[in-house]
């Protein structure tokens, strides 16, 4: 194999891994999204605070995914503080979808998000 062969694969494993990430985000932000508009704004038993995750949840999983369909307008450092932002809101999120019926899928998006949002910041290292 020659150096630009492989030179070649790591850029495509690259770009389809950033790929595979921001559609991760933007399933996310559409399931956080949703869930979030079937809770209804005022009501009192937890499902506030749970409506908030699932708003911060979707908004920054937009923002990432946005930053990561970018063509290299942000540096490494700013993408990986994009990416370990969201995957700490995802992973609140998700907890915070935990135990409401109804949330168990939108839960594993997060989650799912989270894990991509993970392996893409190992590829960045």
């Amino acid at each position: 194999m020659t150096p630009t062969t492989t030179s070649q694969q790591e850029l495509y494993r690259f770009l389809e891994d950033r790929f595979a990430c921001a559609q991760a985000c933007t399933e996310c932000a559409r399931a956080c999204a949703l869930r979030a508009s079937l809770m209804d704004p005022g009501e009192v038993d937890g499902q506030e605070g749970v409506r908030r995750h699932a708003i911060m949840c979707a908004e920054v999983c937009d923002a990432t995914c946005r930053v990561l369909s970018e063509q290299n307008c942000q540096d490494e450092a700013g993408i990986r503080i994009q990416l370990e932002w969201c995957r700490t809101v995802c992973v609140e999120c998700a907890h915070a979808f935990d135990g409401h019926s109804g949330a168990e899928e939108a839960a594993a998006v997060c989650r799912a998000c989270a894990r991509a949002c993970t392996d893409f910041i190992g590829i960045l290292y």
